[in-house]
């Protein structure tokens, strides 16, 4: 794995180099820069700054342990089997994002529009998922154990095969969610709409 060089990350910041697979870009501050479609397979990110870029349709398949990543554009990003543990996505476009497989334990993820997202088999034990829209998600088979989804909205989500264990849902809109309603067992569910759940 290459460091780049501090020529190389100016050029980097404007969107001049697409493929950056296999680099080591720890704690590197990408605030503000252009990097849609750029291509971060196999990179390592940890602790890198990335509020405020453009990072629409990017693969980061990659580790982004405690990547601040609060006001970035990641519409349509490849986020599959990433290891997001401790990033903060607060205010962050996620639209048609893919997170499928991700490591999430401990992320911030407040306030998100999710609707839609892939998140089949992520792992988001103790994520702050408060008041997010996760509206038709699929959170099947994730591990959601210690969550806070309180007030977030879940309708039409799929749920199922999710581990619920200490799982808050307090106030949670689960208005025709797929759900095994024996997992709701062992999650906070006081004032919960569970109207047409499946």
């Amino acid at each position: 794995m290459s460091n780049p060089l501090t020529s190389d990350l100016n050029n980097i910041r404007n969107g001049n180099v697409e493929n950056l697979q296999r680099m080591n870009f720890s704690g590197v501050d990408f605030s503000g820069a252009k990097l849609k479609g750029a291509d971060f397979t196999g990179s390592t990110l940890m602790g890198a700054n990335f509020t405020g870029a453009n990072l629409q349709g990017a693969i980061l398949r990659c580790n982004l342990k405690g990547v601040d990543l609060s006001g970035a554009d990641l519409s349509g990003a490849d986020l599959r089997g990433a290891d997001l543990r401790g990033a903060i996505l607060l205010s962050a476009t996620v639209t048609n994002i893919s997170l499928a497989g991700s490591f999430l334990a401990g992320a911030v993820l407040s306030n998100l529009d999710l609707s839609y997202a892939d998140l089949r088999g992520a792992d988001l034990r103790g994520v702050n998922l408060i008041s997010s829209c996760l509206q038709g998600a699929d959170l099947s088979n994730c591990n959601l154990s210690g969550a806070d989804l309180s007030g977030a909205d879940l309708e039409e989500a799929n749920l199922m095969g999710a581990i619920l264990q200490g799982t808050n849902l307090t106030q949670a809109n689960l208005l025709c969610a797929i759900v095994n309603a024996q997992s709701l067992q062992n999650a906070t569910t006081s004032g919960v709409c569970l109207q047409g759940i499946n």
